[in-house]
């Protein structure tokens, strides 16, 4: 049996969850989102407690176990407090504005490139070479990020491009280096 999914998830104030039959939904302060769950997979709700087990001990259902359990969890904690994501750019005038609800990008191409905002999504730019993308569900967050990401991947001789804060870029050396130490 999963060790993850015999967790218990608690719900802090403020969080209301609606199970009807396999259909989940929770409501927040941030929202609300909703999951239809795996038909091998049953959830209870026991004093403030949600319990997700499997229905029987099959190989697949025991599978899916863990895996609804963290989804359902990452639904309570993303209307409850959200999930952020930080990028960092890094390079001689590479920079982010906010632009409406969109996201404008200078990053080494002759346009610059426009972001469009999706339903769920917030980005803030507390400076010109951070970008924080916002929401409540985890994977529009992280899509929306790794999508930003994409633009101007980090290249790894001079670390120039977009990346997540804490990412380490592993350089290489460049041929100047290679043909100093060669002679």
């Amino acid at each position: 049996m999963s060790r993850v999914g015999k967790q218990p998830i608690d719900l802090p104030e403020g969080v209301d969850i609606d199970i009807k039959g396999n259909s989940v939904t929770v409501k927040g302060k941030l929202g609300e989102l909703s999951l239809e769950l795996h038909k091998k997979v049953k959830i209870e709700l026991d004093d403030n407690k949600v319990v997700i087990s499997p229905k029987d001990q099959t190989k697949s259902a025991r599978s899916k176990h863990g895996l609804y359990r963290n989804l359902v969890f990452n639904m309570v904690k993303g209307v409850s407090e959200g999930f952020s994501r930080t990028l960092k750019i890094i390079g001689v005038g590479f920079r982010a504005t906010k632009k409406g609800n969109d996201l404008e990008l200078l990053v080494g191409y002759s346009n610059p490139v426009i972001v469009k905002n999706i339903e769920g999504i917030e980005f803030e730019v507390p400076d010109n070479t951070t970008i924080i993308v916002k929401g409540k569900d985890k994977q529009l967050v992280g899509e929306m990020a790794s999508k930003i990401r994409d633009i101007r991947r980090p290249e790894p001789y001079k670390g120039k491009g977009i990346k997540y804060a804490g990412e380490q870029v592993r350089r290489k050396v460049g041929k100047a280096a290679v043909t100093a130490t060669a002679t």
